[in-house]
């Protein structure tokens, strides 16, 4: 698990579905609670059609946090790659040497 600290990072959104460039944005994260947050730009939340209450994915790789729009089939697909994964541990990581 990464280890969030209070600070400032880069965020980079991906727009797949409509072939633009992507964007990359410095974003502070702050305190919300027991939990941490970072707010979207404003014309950059208008883009990607996003609003208020709406969800999204935040996948950790191995160059930051991506985060995605919430679509049902791809949250059923990263399930089910966890449940393979979990399944064939041993061959996966053979097939990794």
């Amino acid at each position: 698990m990464l280890a969030v600290r209070l600070c400032v990072v880069a965020l980079v959104c991906y727009f797949a579905s409509n072939r633009r460039k992507a964007m990359t944005r410095e974003l502070k994260l702050r305190r919300a609670g027991g939990s941490i947050s970072a707010t979207l730009p404003k014309d950059m939340a208008e883009r990607l059609h996003l609003a208020a209450g709406d969800t999204v994915l935040a996948v950790e790789t191995e160059r930051g946090i991506l985060l995605t729009p919430y679509d049902p089939e791809v949250e059923e697909a990263l399930a089910i790659a966890g449940r393979v994964a979990g399944r064939y541990r041993s061959a996966l990581r053979e097939l990794a040497k």
